[in-house]
């Protein structure tokens, strides 16, 4: 396991504190306020070790890129804000969910996408 960098901890704050999933540059937005000298490149380099390690899961969004979010979550929906391109999370599976597949499938998991405009945007 790679040793915990100044940068790796400093990511791993952002994320206790984000209650969303994050793109590169808002993880690199948010961790610069800890550590000045945070690059992207570092971002990068250590989201993925994150994600290989397990701490971290990717999101992908349609159109959206990719994102980053705690990978201990309870499973859980993203709504993606049209305006400002940012992810949020939304905690409630609509009610048979499973039945909307058609007749004879069986599901065994599923995602739910909302888009539209986030409360700060409207």
């Amino acid at each position: 396991m790679p040793r915990d960098t100044r940068q790796r901890s400093a990511i791993r704050r952002v994320f206790m504190r984000a209650e969303r999933p994050l793109t590169p540059d808002e993880i690199l937005e948010h961790g610069q306020r800890i550590m000045p000298s945070l690059g992207l490149a570092t971002v990068y380099r250590n989201v993925k070790i994150l994600a290989g390690e397990g701490w971290l899961s990717e999101v992908e969004l349609p159109g959206g890129g990719l994102r980053y979010e705690l990978a201990e979550r309870p499973h859980h929906h993203h709504f993606l804000c049209r305006s400002c391109d940012q992810a949020f999370d939304v905690h409630r599976c609509p009610d048979e969910v499973e039945a909307l597949a058609p007749e004879g499938f069986e599901v065994d998991g599923h995602e739910l996408i909302l888009f539209g405009r986030c409360a700060a945007c409207r």
